[in-house]
């Protein structure tokens, strides 16, 4: 069955952070258990104040019950994404590798845990200012002289987060700019010869 037209775009923010909740991150639990068998895995055992390593959605689930701390990934400290954040600012020609799903979870993070994060208000204006110079980078690719002949886009480092953004937007764009280019010879002698 075919999907509907305004489904075949790609994955929403939301299911993107959905699929982000999959990874996997550090707790101190807040309570003693046993190992315990999920359908996603076998997890524990939960004794504090060691940490375990459990799936983000069962961290954040446990830190809405007030059962845990989450143990925040070093990616996520205010010295690492200052640094990504000067990396960005001084090379403008490519994208900073981060983690597969940096915007969510940072999001997911500041939004349910920030008591579990050094200053989290510093935290989430250098997140954005990060994302706002990824965006920046983005639009100025878009208007290159690679693209405005229909030929690529570097999209090298993009999170998956910022291809579902650009993705609808791309593949509109390139479709006009290849049905504008001039049909070349060789194309046109082999529709000739079938």
């Amino acid at each position: 069955m075919a999907l509907p037209k305004h489904l075949q775009n790609g994955l929403t923010p939301d299911e993107l952070t959905f699929l982000a909740e999959e990874e996997t991150i550090d707790i101190v639990p807040l309570f003693s258990m046993t190992r315990v068998r999920l359908l996603s895995g076998i997890y524990g055992p939960f004794t504090p104040p060691s940490s375990a390593k459990v799936p983000l959605w069962l961290a954040l689930s446990l830190k809405r019950k007030r059962k845990c701390r989450i143990v925040p990934p070093e990616w996520l400290s205010i010295d690492r994404v200052q640094n990504v954040l000067k990396e960005e600012r001084e090379n403008a020609e490519s994208f900073c590798s981060l983690p597969r799903r940096f915007i969510e979870t940072s999001k997911v993070l500041l939004d349910v845990a920030q008591d579990d994060l050094m200053q989290p208000s510093l935290l989430r204006s250098l997140l954005k200012d990060l994302r706002e110079v990824r965006q920046a980078k983005i639009r100025i690719g878009l208007q290159s002289e690679g693209v405005m002949r229909g030929s690529y886009l570097q999209v090298t480092n993009l999170t998956p987060l910022e291809l579902s953004e650009l993705k609808p937007f791309l593949v509109k764009a390139m479709g006009i700019m290849q049905s504008l280019e001039p049909r070349r010879e060789d194309d046109e002698d082999e529709e000739e010869g079938q």
